[in-house]
């Protein structure tokens, strides 16, 4: 391992070389078209390099459906093989310098030492993730008729002892946000109580919420269906916002972007969220139906530039601390998710450096005058700029490849880690 990452850099290098003289010119050439729109192209570039989003641990392994998972060879087994191939990631687009880990699939008896680990790798650890959605083994009770939101008192418990654990790793992590998402739903009219079971959620995350350390947020995630599919507790923003205004400042709204109904206004929300102060995060993804957790920016990147566009302006008026968790949340079923993860992290960078391409004058001016297609176009005009040169110019300022899926198959990690790593197994359902 090379200055802390997995692939020798020496390659890097030398396929970078080869990229260098084409880069330089494509970069050069643009930055001529930006300066006659006023845009100075070293500006962006700081901005695009100072950039970064999570990975999850999750999301270095196959996927599925909830019928079948079709595991990768070579894939990760456990989180220390999950911190390499994130570390693959973070060395080759150097955007990704931090991991977003899952309790109990990422549970060690030394967390200290784990973060010594990512840290010898070149990467520290983000918000982590509860899961009262699964039941796991040896469990007391099963979350099979809900978790925070359970009739039964016990299982409520249960649930809440499990986030306050993963309070408690995180601490030993050094991160400060706790994501929580729960299936809790139903599946039939008159199930249960639809007023009853949000407050049994109030009054559960009301506790969890009572034991963050100062400085730490709690992202509450909402999901319109799945695995409920009448009713989901927590099932919009509208829901979102709701609790996090009564639990209090430390709660703050997370946003998924395949968690909504098709065609929903999702840079809407972000403004909406933004407006109140309750914009904590969000997850980066695509759909073409619903939760579909595709690879960002592959279905519709035009979305994923307007989200930026509204995040952007958020960022030039800050409310109550302004600060969005940033992390890649995706299901990869039929790629190596590595190179997913690469494309992903490219289509999520391009969007944030086009959006930082708008001209944000003649966009108000446009605004407040109602000139509808001039202000069409102050967008329009930065959505079709091709940044690409820029992003592959940050990289290898960084230390990283011009073309990092390219560079990932020249390196031969998947074929190397296929050979040293014990197979995954083939399960029905998403892990």
């Amino acid at each position: 391992m090379a200055n802390g990452f997995p692939i020798d850099g020496q390659l890097i290098e030398r396929l970078n070389e080869g990229a260098l003289g084409a880069l330089e010119d494509d970069y050069a050439s643009l930055g001529r078209q930006l300066a006659r729109r006023g845009i100075d192209v070293e500006t962006i570039r700081s901005r695009v390099a100072a950039f970064s989003v999570a990975v999850p641990s999750w999301g270095t392994g196959r996927g599925g459906t909830r019928f079948a998972r079709f595991p990768l060879a070579g894939e990760p087994t456990g989180i220390l093989e999950k911190l390499e191939d994130c570390a693959v990631v973070q060395q080759l687009c150097r955007i990704t310098p931090r991991v977003s880990p899952h309790f109990p699939w990422d549970k060690v008896s030394d967390y200290a030492g784990l973060r010594e680990v990512a840290a010898s790798l070149g990467l520290g650890f983000d918000a982590v993730n509860s899961n009262t959605f699964q039941d796991q083994p040896g469990q007391k009770h099963s979350y099979a008729t809900g978790s925070l939101t359970s009739t039964d008192p016990a299982v409520r418990e249960q649930a809440v002892a499990h986030n306050i654990e993963c309070i408690d790793i995180g601490r030993a992590l050094g991160v400060r946000d706790l994501t929580v998402w729960i299936g809790d739903g139903t599946n039939f009219p008159g199930q249960q109580d639809l007023g009853r079971s949000f407050d049994r959620y109030l009054d559960s995350a009301a506790q969890i919420y009572a034991a963050l350390p100062d400085g730490w947020r709690m992202l509450i995630e909402h999901k319109m269906f799945e695995p409920a599919f009448y009713s989901t507790v927590i099932a919009d923003w509208g829901s979102s916002i709701l609790a996090a205004q009564h639990l209090g400042p430390k709660a703050r709204c997370l946003v998924d972007l395949g968690h909504h109904a098709p065609n929903v206004n999702i840079e809407q929300i972000v403004a909406r969220l933004h407006r109140f102060g309750k914009l904590g995060g969000f997850h980066f993804n695509d759909s073409s139906y619903g939760d579909d957790d595709l690879d960002s920016g592959s279905v519709n990147p035009h979305r994923l530039f307007l989200v930026f566009n509204e995040l952007l302006e958020a960022e030039r008026n800050p409310r109550d601390g302004f600060d969005p968790a940033y992390m890649i949340d995706q299901s990869h079923n039929v790629t190596d998710p590595i190179e997913s993860l690469l494309s992903s992290a490219e289509a999520i960078a391009t969007a944030f450096a086009k959006a930082l391409l708008v001209d944000r004058d003649m966009l108000k001016t446009a605004q407040e005058e109602n000139d509808v297609m001039a202000a069409f176009q102050a967008l329009r005009t930065a959505y079709r700029t091709d940044v690409s040169p820029i992003l592959a110019m940050a990289r290898v300022g960084a230390g990283g490849a011009a073309d990092p899926i390219a560079t990932y198959r020249a390196s031969g990690w998947r074929t190397a880690m296929a050979a040293r790593r014990r197979p995954a197994g083939s399960t029905a359902g998403i892990v």
